[in-house]
């Protein structure tokens, strides 16, 4: 035999055949191998050959690998067999040993393709519940109907701006209104100033009526006196004028009593002249004073209505003023109460916004999952590939080992 060349120790029935593969030394190679590729039938010199289907498991270990198995269970700690030849027995063996690896991966197999199907399961219930809740409250769902909402904060609306309307309206008038009372105000100042100006001159006009008055008087009973006394003088001289007895006396002209009574009648039609005008004078300043009294009278009713309406506007602008101060009440309450509801709604919003995040975050995550899932199966599925190719290969060389074996 040449060098690397050695025989195998088959089955005591079975004829020891010799493989003519090149090995290198046993030095070259490690106490322990495992198979790096399939169809490699190196091994260490010296070790027990147990091959699982003639093949490399270099595949068998990733993919025990990734299904947390340990290594032990299907790979070799060297040794290898040829076509050249190899012992019924150790076939027998490598055939069960074969046999109890593949049944154990193919339980965990099962088991992960069940786990699979679960997760699938559980992916395709939490997808229906995601699109139950897109279908409830999600944008994709039908438009709530706030027609209704809308037309109350219209009117709500319109009647706040009737109100501001109103308000505007209200305060114009009150300031119209405090227009006419400054200026009646001044009016009545004016009034009352000239009042207290002429209340000197009424007093002057009393004063000067009550001397008139008496003078008057005094003038009318002097006149009545000299009524009398012209009287009596004119009946004397009458009978004097009559009398039947004719007595001349030698003596000196008495006074001339025409031109006396010219000159009283003179007099006294100066007296009467200038007591006339005295009195016209009189009636003119009565007259004055009674339309100055008049008119005072006239400016104390202006005053009185003006007074009275001064304070029916106080009234209206007070209870105006309480009606503004209800109606801002009333505003202030309502933007508060809808400023709250447009607070739990934002509320409600953020919460379904963090909802909606959680569960994006929840299906990336699951998607991920998936993806990683869905890899290992396809690896899972290439190895299994793999396995079933190795189990054909393994198959014809059992039968190679078999037949070389009976011949």
């Amino acid at each position: 035999m040449h060098a690397g060349e050695r025989e195998v120790k088959s089955h005591p029935w079975c004829t020891p055949v010799q493989y003519s593969s090149v090995l290198p030394p046993s030095s070259a190679f490690p106490s322990q191998m495992t198979w790096s590729s399939v169809g490699s039938r190196s091994a260490p010199a010296g070790s027990t050959p147990r091959v699982a289907a003639g093949g490399s498991f270099g595949a068998t270990q990733r993919a025990c690998s990734a299904l947390g198995f340990s290594s032990g269970g299907i790979c070799t700690r060297g040794g290898g067999f040829t076509r050249a030849g190899a012992g019924c027995g150790d076939g027998i063996l490598f055939a069960n040993n074969e046999k109890a690896t593949m049944q154990n991966l193919n339980d965990r197999l099962a088991s992960y393709l069940d786990k699979v199907r679960l997760l699938e399961g559980d992916n395709a219930e939490l997808e229906c519940k995601i699109r139950e809740w897109y279908a409830k409250v999600g944008p994709s769902c039908e438009p709530r109907d706030y027609s209704c909402y809308h037309k109350e904060i219209e009117d709500l609306q319109n009647q706040t701006n009737k109100i501001l309307l109103n308000i505007d309206n209200n305060r114009m008038t009150a300031d119209d209104f405090r227009v006419k009372y400054e200026a009646e105000c001044g009016l009545r100042q004016n009034v009352d100033t000239d009042i207290c100006n002429l209340r000197p001159v009424l007093d002057q006009l009393a004063s000067c009526k009550t001397d008139l008055q008496l003078q008057c008087e005094a003038l009318t009973e002097e006149m009545c006196c000299l009524k009398t006394n012209h009287e009596e003088e004119m009946s004397c001289l009458r009978k004097q004028a009559t009398g039947d007895v004719n007595v001349e006396v030698n003596a000196c002209p008495g006074p001339d009593l025409r031109k006396i009574l010219e000159d009283l009648r003179c007099q006294y039609e100066t007296l009467m002249e200038r007591n006339r005008k005295e009195t016209e004078q009189w009636y003119g300043l009565t007259l004055q004073v009674e339309e100055v009294n008049l008119e005072v009278v006239t400016s104390s009713q202006e005053i009185e209505s003006s007074n009275k309406q001064v304070t029916e506007l106080r009234r209206q602008l007070q209870a105006l003023e309480i009606n503004k101060e209800n109606l801002e009440s009333s505003l202030a309450e309502t933007e508060c109460r809808y400023n709250k509801y447009l607070a739990e709604l934002q509320n409600q919003i953020s919460c379904v916004e963090q909802r909606l995040a959680e569960i994006r975050a929840e299906m990336e995550c699951q998607n991920q999952e998936y993806k990683t899932l869905l890899d290992v199966k396809c690896r899972l599925e290439q190895e299994i590939q793999t396995y079933h190719c190795l189990l054909e290969g393994g198959q014809h060389d059992i039968m190679y080992f078999y037949w070389l074996g009976h011949s």
